[in-house]
């Protein structure tokens, strides 16, 4: 092929005269500057290292502790107290004899500095460590400051003048305290009681008595064990057992996707779009790369959030195995896997160290486009192997593809930045059924054709026909917060940094000397060609059965929720308890995701967002009872809501701990009947809030059309509801509903039919209060002007 002549450096012929070289220097020098590039990442990675090492000092630091020591002693004082002259006596020999008493005194003075240094830099995190473990400021009503939480802000913001790495706050982050039995159960019989009849409450507390009494000490002491050793008790077993272990297809059940701008496209050309979006995703992991990026924060504070999830964001796959899957991680990748009709691609995006400018990216993707070679026998539908069973897939793994044409091929895939599918449908709102054409759009990024993406990398970018594009993310890895802000980087780099020409292309020059991207070679065997169409029966009933359905709500935003003084959290939750409660004539077990990233390496906590307060809001509003009473339940239903987030938050969750309990369990062998009711219970109504992150990076001013749709994902319940919703701006929202088709008692439509009505039932409510106030403030008003 000509990228393997193209790759060749030298050649080299025997002849009678000896052996004559033939050098091609155009080849050397690209692997002297490849050769470059990686050496140039090495250092970064060391003086990285070095930087965050010492945070929140800097390396600079040593050197005013060295001369302010030096100073001293200059001035005949001793700041050390004698260590400096017992250092001098412990010199090795060798300086002894070299250097002269005061160059030995010198040395010993600078030892003596280093370390008073690195003591300073331990004490420093240390007390830093101490302030991130303070949560109590979460609590605290807005007016009502405590004088300790005020002590605490001057601290973290002196803590924080330092621009940090990304990973700067890694090591000085708390690690997930560990709940008492007493808390937990406590807790989770008050998140069931609206839920349960008399007598299944009561035999649930039975259950979870007997389970204190007998079982849960034992296990409880296990895993205080494992949270001193290990760096975050949850986080390793929530990824490998809900996650790994699942041998189900991940597809649909795990996967979630990430959409493009509501009403705009940037360009209409699919290569330039391909172009600029690949271009704006390298830039990002450059600075992952570099840990360019400022850390995460908890919203209007200077409080970090774990950043481990970054870490395998790209150049990452999941692998099968018969009994788990594992996540590998490669270093660095030059290049991208490519899908189009039925043909994968290698398309390499570095050349000679440098990064291909946007116009030439579009180059090569055009040449993908025009290539009119077809797939080879099997290798259209071969990525329904990653949508269906995952102990097939790994099967058919080990024995067809671990060696030969074939191994090359997949590692070219797995070890790729991320993978790009070329569409040749057209997806977006744009049509004479914008509402059903955004519904399309979801189903197409959860699931495609269920061969076209491959569902095992981190994750995989859809560039359809029409230039619309979208993401679909494996779940293991990270949870939506972090893909979201990686999404958010590259819509915004791609419209308002790179942008396009006049004509739609992306700007830049080509190279036209470009090798070709080059086609993956497979060798399809009849034994897995069988297993691809039986792979692709399962997925395709799948897919077939999600009901999604996406809604923009513009009646109104967080700016009227927040005039309510309510949180638009704690308000669209409620709404969903309304909803639910009138689609299906009561109340059920909701999962909310919330994060855990205060701590080290944490992950996601459940709120259990179905509480009494709420029920009891909405039996009172459904039962027509006074309007001044319903918004009192309100009140309390939210102020309810946001401390079951804190506490999750904060590390007092239910959930993530009884689930630890239970696989402490089934590694001692032994069976509770409280665990095994409490994890077999379905979550009929699953939400999940994408936060915006990066407002700033999008100019909502001046360009109010460019707002992200934001994601969703399929239901968690064959029976239930999946909910997903993104806040943007100050006057909208937007809605991911999910269901199956095949349960009769579900239907997405509907459902979201009640949402936007239970939305401006709740607002209608509210909003008749704030004229209530209003008109009392206007009639007082002349009353308080005599008063002064």
């Amino acid at each position: 092929m000509a990228e393997a002549h193209q790759a060749v450096a030298f050649q080299f012929t025997i002849t009678p005269e000896g052996i004559d070289l033939q050098l091609s220097y155009q080849a050397l020098n690209q692997i002297y500057l490849s050769g470059v590039r990686s050496w140039k990442k090495r250092v970064s990675r060391m003086k990285n290292s070095v930087i965050k090492g010492v945070y929140p000092a800097s390396p600079s630091s040593w050197l005013f502790v060295a001369v302010g020591i030096l100073a001293t002693m200059y001035m005949q004082s001793d700041p050390s107290m004698g260590l400096i002259a017992k250092i001098q006596q412990h010199l090795p020999l060798s300086l002894h004899v070299s250097l002269s008493s005061q160059g030995q005194t010198m040395v010993s003075a600078l030892v003596f500095s280093t370390l008073l240094w690195l003591s300073l830099i331990l004490a420093l995190r240390f007390c830093l460590k101490l302030l991130l473990s303070y949560h109590h400021w979460m609590f605290e009503q807005h007016g009502r400051v405590s004088n300790t939480t005020k002590v605490w802000v001057t601290l973290m913001s002196l803590f924080s003048r330092k621009k940090p790495l990304l990973y700067s706050y890694q090591t000085s982050l708390p690690h997930l305290p560990v709940p008492t039995i007493q808390d937990t159960l406590s807790r989770y019989l008050e998140s069931v009681r609206p839920l349960l009849t008399d007598s299944e409450f009561e035999r649930m507390t039975k259950l979870a008595n007997e389970f204190e009494s007998t079982l849960g000490y034992r296990l409880q002491r296990y895993l205080k064990l494992k949270a001193l050793w290990a760096t975050n008790y949850v986080s390793d077993w929530w990824e490998e057992y809900v996650y790994l272990r699942s041998r189900g297809p991940i597809m649909v059940n795990s996967n979630y996707y990430g959409m493009d701008f509501l009403y705009v496209t940037p360009t209409s050309v699919q290569a330039a779009r391909a172009g600029n979006t690949i271009t704006a995703l390298m830039l990002y992991r450059r600075k992952v790369n570099r840990e360019e990026l400022t850390p995460s924060r908890v919203p209007g504070t200077v409080i970090p959030l774990c950043a481990a999830q970054c870490e395998r964001m790209f150049n990452t796959t999941r692998t099968p195995g018969v009994e788990t899957d594992v996540l590998q991680h490669w270093q660095d990748s030059e290049f991208v896997a490519v899908y189009h009709r039925g043909r994968y691609f290698r398309l390499w995006v570095y050349r000679a160290g440098r990064l291909l400018s946007p116009r030439e990216i579009e180059y090569q993707i055009q040449r993908i486009l025009d290539d009119p070679s077809p797939p080879f026998p099997g290798e259209e539908k071969l990525g329904a192997l990653t949508a269906g069973e995952r102990v097939p897939w790994a099967q058919m793994r080990q024995q067809f593809f671990s060696s030969g044409l074939n191994k090359k091929s997949l590692d070219a895939i797995e070890k790729a930045a991320f993978f790009i599918t070329l569409d040749d449908e057209e997806q977006g709102m744009k049509g004479d059924d914008p509402a059903g054409n955004l519904d399309r759009y979801a189903k197409s990024l959860l699931h495609g054709k269920c061969y076209d993406r491959w569902f095992d990398k981190s994750f995989s970018i859809v560039i359809y026909k029409n230039g619309k594009n979208g993401l679909n993310a494996e779940h293991s890895w990270a949870d939506a917060p972090t893909v979201a802000h990686l999404w958010e980087y590259t819509l915004a780099t791609d419209a308002f940094q790179l942008g396009y020409t006049e004509d739609g292309h992306c700007k830049g020059e080509v190279d036209l000397s470009l090798p070709r991207p080059q086609r993956l070679v497979w060798e399809i065997s009849p034994e897995v060609q069988a297993q691809v169409c039986s792979s692709l029966a399962v997925a395709q009933a799948l897919a077939d059965d999600v009901d999604c359905h996406i809604f923009p709500f513009r009646d109104f935003g967080k700016g009227r929720i927040k005039k309510c003084k309510i949180s638009p959290d704690a308000f669209i939750q409620i709404s969903l308890q309304l909803a639910y409660y009138r689609d299906r004539g009561g109340f059920c077990l909701t999962y909310e995701a919330s994060m855990t990233r205060l701590f080290r390496e944490g992950r996601t906590e459940t709120v259990r967002s179905c509480s009494k307060d709420s029920c009891a809001f909405v039996k009172a509003l459904e039962n027509g009872e006074k309007e001044e009473a319903c918004r009192r339940l309100f009140r309390l239903a939210s102020e309810k809501h946001q401390n079951l987030y804190r506490m999750a938050m904060t590390g007092a969750g239910i959930d993530r701990h009884l689930f630890c309990l239970y696989v402490v369990s089934k590694y001692l062998g032994v069976d509770s009947p409280f665990l095994h009711q409490v994890l077999s219970e379905p979550w009929r109504l699953s939400t999940s809030q994408t936060p915006v992150q990066q407002l700033e990076l999008f100019d909502l001013k001046n360009h109010p059309d460019y707002i992200s749709l934001g994601g969703g994902f399929g239901p968690v319940a064959d029976d239930g509801y999946g909910v997903s919703y993104i806040i943007v701006g100050e006057d909208l929202i937007n809605f991911h509903v999910s269901s199956k088709h095949s349960c009769s008692e579900t239907d997405s439509h509907r459902f979201g039919a009640q949402i936007q009505k239970a939305l401006q039932d709740i607002m209608a409510l509210l909003s008749a209060d704030a004229k209530t106030s209003t008109s009392s403030k206007g009639t007082n008003q002349p009353q308080s002007k005599k008063l002064h």
